[in-house]
């Protein structure tokens, strides 16, 4: 069997979403660059699947791997470096629960080098604390009053702003006595020994959007207004799983060219993709949220009067069309893009059922089960 990227999607496609036993073992090896037939292309194309008869199930892929020893490695050194930068001070136990290492382990099931998913956990946990501290948990400081301006400092350590040196060392002060300042700032510089200066600027370009996203959550907060479902979703569409979906060829020891990544189809399948994503965050985070945040159901039960159980199974619904939308996108790109394109399209349909799984087994949703 080939290990293509393309004919692993396809034999997943094939099976529901489910990887045999032989794909994990090809999975667990490192991937090399490989050029990838045409054959490949027809087969991704011919595996599309059929929508569910089952409105209440999610059409996602299933995890790829599961390798427990490395995500605990993985969670181990990414919560000492929380220690370290002082990010969820008395809370590391409860940071080590929610298993962001293991997020990465099983989002990147072609990376077997712990440094690199460190790299990306880092990333995963800086964005993660800013939400909490700054944009979510009172009882942590946020405050939407002031989100933009945190988050516009904040930008400021992440594309690094040029003042004059009298300036500089104002800013250079201010941002050492914030512990989310230095998590960005350490996370970034673990990132750069394996991301090159575009892959770094698509990281910086994808926190602009997400940071912005929090800033039209923070205006439905202080005007106490909950958002149309149409608004909802865009903002969704910015603050969706792309930043973290952004370093999947990264951590893979590949980049894709900056004319593929950013062309318009390409860049519709992707966004989609990460809809689709965040989504999932929606209906595995919202028995944790408190009545004044804002998910897809609860948005839809304001909106439209549906019970908690309809707006879910609407949310499911959306996701769906997402996801089937990606996979016809995805096919389309395969048959007529680059290796590097198609191998890019496989690796984010393996990182979405990856992130699946955790959604359905992290402690910060289940209590710890």
């Amino acid at each position: 069997m080939s290990t293509s990227t393309v004919e692993l999607a396809s034999a997943i496609l094939a099976g529901g979403g489910q990887a045999p036993p032989e794909l994990h073992r090809l999975l667990n090896a490192q991937y090399r660059p490989s050029g990838i037939g045409t054959s490949a292309a027809r087969a991704f194309l011919a595996q599309k699947p059929e929508k569910s008869d089952k409105s209440d199930e999610l059409f996602c892929p299933g995890a790829l791997r599961d390798d427990p020893v490395l995500g605990d490695l993985v969670d181990d050194r990414v919560v000492e470096w929380a220690g370290q930068v002082g990010i969820y001070p008395g809370r590391l136990d409860k940071l080590r629960s929610y298993g962001f290492g293991r997020y990465m382990m099983l989002a990147h099931p072609a990376v077997i080098d712990p440094d690199r998913l460190v790299a990306a956990a880092k990333c995963l946990v800086a964005e993660w604390a800013a939400d909490d501290y700054y944009v979510d948990e009172v009882e942590l400081g946020a405050d939407p009053a002031v989100v933009g301006s945190r988050l516009a400092n904040l930008l400021a350590v992440v594309d690094p702003a040029q003042l004059v040196p009298r300036y500089a060392t104002d800013l250079d002060a201010h941002h050492r006595l914030q512990p989310i300042s230095v998590a960005f700032r350490t996370a970034m510089e673990h990132l750069a020994r394996y991301a090159s200066p575009a892959q770094m600027g698509r990281f910086q370009n994808q926190m602009a959007i997400l940071f912005l996203a929090w800033t039209q959550e923070a205006d439905w907060h202080v005007n106490r207004r909950t958002p149309p479902v149409w608004e909802y979703l865009v903002q969704r569409h910015l603050n969706s799983y792309l930043p973290p979906m952004i370093l999947i060829d990264v951590l893979a020891g590949y980049e894709l060219p900056a004319n593929e990544f950013f062309h318009p189809d390409v860049r519709r399948a992707f966004t989609t993709a990460g809809n689709a994503a965040v989504l999932v965050n929606d209906l595995y985070s919202g028995a944790r949220e408190s009545e004044n945040d804002f998910n897809l159901p609860t948005v839809l039960v304001a909106n439209e009067g549906l019970s908690r159980r309809q707006a879910v199974l609407r949310t499911v619904e959306i996701h769906n069309e997402l996801m089937h939308t990606f996979v016809e996108l995805a096919a389309g790109l395969s048959a007529t893009g680059s290796p590097n394109l198609r191998r890019f399209l496989a690796d984010t349909w393996a990182w979405l059922g990856g992130s699946r799984r955790w959604h359905a087994t992290t402690g910060r949703y289940q209590n710890g089960s």
